[in-house]
């Protein structure tokens, strides 16, 4: 636009000039003061002709000039052209700089949209994001979701048949929580070749401490020196060594479970250590004229809904009062305070009956208050839940009290319920 610009004003300069020496030659200008004789003379032999040939001469000069500035603005419109498409043609300056993904492992990149529980015990999985919304699942320490839709302060996950939303105050995201997963995780080595052998140390020449079938797992033991080509296991927890090449390599993470699975679990559970306590007491001799019986298994009580808080109640008295006893023991206990909710006899809720005066001894002497302020225990919490879901190894019984003192009931650990 400029080159053309440029060249206008050019035309515009010598237009003028031409008109200038026309004047000067029709004696209009200070130059017909010069060619008026030759101008007479021409005037005399050619009349208007004459005229017309010193016109042609100007214009012929005049467009001399002209063909010079436009010459001139053409070459500079050219450079200018030449110039523009050079930029444009030319391939950029390449910078080269390593990718940021590129100094990220495989299996960091597969974690960017993966996140963790940071609890001790376990995280409610709720149908929306807010605290008062139903609970539709659990995620435990360790288990691992994948991140569909990240808020400020919920996020919305996935992670086995659970979908709803976790508080974010409790969960790590991204390359935190790979990291956690790492720190609290097991890594696990998955044999993927039937026959593999397991060596005392890394080499092809290493006796062979035993050969295993493909999709075995081990736990890698992620302490030992690493060794190029070999993997470390832990093999009746003495470090051995795998090829590397027959075995996949992951972190032992996982997956949050529905309310439903849950309680199938916890069932499922009680039945099994209950068939143990069955074939136990069938090998184990009658205790005689004292009038005790081993336990017979676990029978369906009546379940009892409860919320999030009584159930942590329930816990920290179970902890308090069979803490270390055993599963089944401490179920007993809580089966007890279910049973004495539902028989009429007792206050008719969880809180009334553990703080009944003269009931229970955590609970008047400050011990059960120091428990839920220092947290419970997980085992505490299943045993709780199984109670509250109507498991009752003692057969509907009220009380309980030490084995030792001889009455008669039912015995679990050390405990008689009756």
């Amino acid at each position: 636009m400029k080159a053309n610009k440029k060249v206008i004003e050019s035309i515009a300069v010598v237009s003028l000039a031409i008109a200038l020496s026309i004047t000067a030659v029709t004696g209009n200008g200070a130059g017909a003061a010069d060619t008026n004789n030759a101008a007479e003379t021409q005037l005399d032999k050619n009349g208007i002709a004459g005229v017309a040939v010193v016109m042609n001469e100007y214009e012929m000069e005049a467009a001399d000039v002209l063909d010079g500035y436009v010459f001139v603005e053409r070459e500079d419109v050219g450079m200018v052209a030449a110039s523009a498409e050079q930029l444009t043609t030319e391939e950029p300056e390449k910078v080269t700089m390593e990718s940021e993904s590129e100094s990220v492992s495989e299996e960091e990149k597969e974690w960017q949209d993966k996140l963790m529980a940071k609890v001790d015990d376990f995280l409610y999985v709720r149908a929306k994001a807010d605290a008062d919304s139903e609970i539709v699942g659990k995620m435990y320490k360790g288990d691992r979701a994948v991140i569909k839709k990240e808020g400020s302060t919920w996020t919305k996950i996935a992670s086995g048949n659970v979908k709803g939303y976790v508080k974010n105050d409790y969960c790590v995201t991204g390359e935190e929580a790979y990291k956690y997963a790492k720190k609290h995780c097991d890594t696990v080595a998955k044999v993927m070749s039937d026959g593999l052998r397991i060596r005392k140390s890394p080499s092809t020449d290493a006796e062979v401490v035993k050969a295993v079938a493909s999709g075995e797992k081990f736990t890698v033991d992620t302490k030992a020196d690493e060794k190029k080509g070999w993997v470390a296991v832990k093999v009746d927890s003495k470090t051995c060594y795998v090829s590397e090449e027959f075995v996949t390599v992951s972190l032992k993470t996982g997956k949050a479970v529905t309310i439903e699975e849950e309680a199938a679990a916890l069932k499922a559970e009680e039945e099994r250590k209950a068939e143990e306590a069955r074939q136990a007491a069938a090998k184990s001799a009658s205790t005689g004229g004292s009038g005790q019986t081993a336990p017979s298994g676990s029978s369906q009580g009546t379940s009892l809904a409860a919320t999030a808080d009584e159930e942590t109640l329930l816990a920290a008295l179970i902890q308090c009062e069979a803490g270390g006893c055993g599963s089944q023991c401490m179920t007993a206990v809580g089966a007890v305070v279910v049973n004495r909710v539902h028989s009429g006899s007792f206050p008719n809720s969880l809180y009334s009956v553990i703080y009944q005066s003269g009931q229970f001894g955590p609970a008047s002497s400050g011990r059960l208050e120091a428990r839920l302020a220092s947290g419970v225990s997980s085992s505490a919490r299943q045993a709780a839940r199984a109670a509250l879901g109507g498991s009752d190894p003692t057969g509907g019984a009220k009380y309980f009290k030490l084995a030792s003192s001889g009455h008669a009931g039912v015995v679990i650990g050390p405990i008689v319920f009756y």
